[in-house]
């Protein structure tokens, strides 16, 4: 997300946060400094004191001198939705000890297998979770709760929530997910029911609307710029080598991007959110072409939603999620490529790498873990003051609150004429691919 914005995208009000009610219980965390309710976090970092518009900020997060929930009787719960990712042990570790540890919550518990979880139809159990049961879980990669995709009955969730007495439900996944959670947290309120639903954003490709960043995403990047330097090894290795390793990033090109510049062994990135054409004089495969000709090798970066034009299908096929289902550009640029060189007489040697599932199932990096830790330690302080229908993020560096309604409105992409996109193409000296 660009952070050069002339005047505001939202509507002042549109960052609002729902509070269950007024809280007017004494917090129990000793020596904390309570984050103060009327101190907000620009989204623009550039404002014109002249300009007569209300600037966009959102709620800065942290603890509360009064809370909502007392503690003795809460009862809390946590459920992972959608693919796996680096760092979400890491979160869940996070608000157990966060809930047990400073507020005292006894009652926690993990839901199996997302949102199966909430629906009596698939009978996954509880699991109780306390300091003693996520004590290493941090250490290894996926999610001890189990994960899965596919929408569940709302109604069926609510209820189960109900009939559990749930005080919160804490929620970590991408933007289906929060569609789902918003509207558990809708349907919790027609009820006039006291469950706190809090959302921690889990997107490996950052992907998440006015989210400036994910858990999981630094360890992907750290992850994918190892593949990528695997990459130029074996294509500097042959003559005439091509390294091409596809990442994930089905509709935002972030990882390809960040990774690609973490490494700068890259000539070539291609990412869904600029087009590019084939064929002509100025097209990928004749670049291609000239960069092995007179350097010898080359080393290509392409993002798994790129290129998806060039597949032609007579069926849209969907994935459990609602996700259209991608063709793997991948593979069919290895084979296009080797029939570009076979059809000008040269020989090449394309080692094709596809890291995608090893990246996403290692456990989080160092810089990953300790943003892990503060995501749950604020989702905890807002859950206990009565927030709702929110998630918890950091914008400008800073942790703070949006509503879940944000997180769902578009999808984050990397923008064509920004800063990132500029330094990919400066450092990779790429044009634009187009034929004429």
């Amino acid at each position: 997300m660009e952070l050069f914005i002339k005047k505001n995208p939202l509507a002042p009000d549109e960052t609002k946060i729902q509070c269950l009610g007024i809280p007017g219980i004494e917090s129990p965390l000793l020596n904390s400094q309570f984050s103060n309710e009327k101190q907000r976090v620009l989204y623009s970092p550039y404002y014109q004191a002249s300009s007569s518009e209300i600037p966009v900020s959102f709620e800065v997060a942290g603890p509360r001198k009064k809370i909502f929930f007392e503690p003795a009787k809460v009862k809390a719960a946590i459920v992972t939705c959608g693919g796996i990712c680096p760092g979400l042990n890491n979160v869940i570790r996070a608000i157990v000890l966060g809930l047990y540890n400073s507020y005292g919550v006894r009652s926690i518990f993990g839901i199996q297998y997302g949102m199966q979880g909430l629906s009596p139809d698939y009978g996954h159990p509880l699991i109780d979770l306390s300091p003693e049961t996520v004590a290493n879980i941090h250490k290894q990669g996926g999610t001890i709760l189990g994960t899965s995709r596919g929408e569940q009955s709302i109604d069926e969730a609510v209820n189960t929530l109900e009939s559990l007495d749930l005080s919160m439900l804490f929620v970590l996944g991408g933007d289906g997910t929060f569609r789902a959670a918003q509207k558990i947290a809708e349907e919790v309120q027609n009820r006039k029911l006291k469950i706190a639903v809090i959302g921690v954003p889990k997107t490996i490709d950052n992907d998440i609307s006015y989210v400036y960043h994910s858990f999981g995403f630094d360890t992907a990047v750290e992850e994918a710029a190892k593949a990528i330097q695997s990459a130029h090894i074996e294509a500097k290795s042959s003559p005439n080598g091509i390294g091409l390793v596809k990442l994930m990033g089905r509709h935002s090109g972030f990882i390809a991007a960040t990774a690609a510049l973490a490494q700068r062994d890259v000539n070539f990135v291609l990412v869904p959110e600029v087009d590019f054409d084939l064929d002509g004089r100025f097209g990928f495969l004749e670049a291609v072409r000239n960069q092995v000709v007179q350097n010898e090798y080359a080393v290509i970066v392409v993002a798994e939603g790129a290129g998806q034009k060039y597949f032609e299908t007579d069926s849209v096929e969907k994935d459990a999620s609602g996700n259209l289902r991608l063709h793997d550009i991948g593979y069919f640029l290895k084979q296009t490529i080797k029939n570009h060189f076979d059809e000008n007489k040269i020989e090449v040697n394309i080692k094709y790498i596809d890291p995608s599932y090893l990246i996403r199932s290692v456990p989080a990096n160092k810089s990953d873990a300790l943003f892990c830790e503060r995501l749950g330690q604020n989702a905890v302080h807002a859950a206990m003051a009565g927030k709702t229908s929110m998630l918890v993020t950091q914008w400008q560096f800073v942790f703070c609150h949006n509503p879940l309604h944000l997180a769902t409105r578009q999808r984050k992409q990397i923008h064509p004429g920004g800063a990132l996109w500029n330094s990919v193409l400066e450092t990779t000296r790429q044009s634009n691919f187009h034929s004429s």
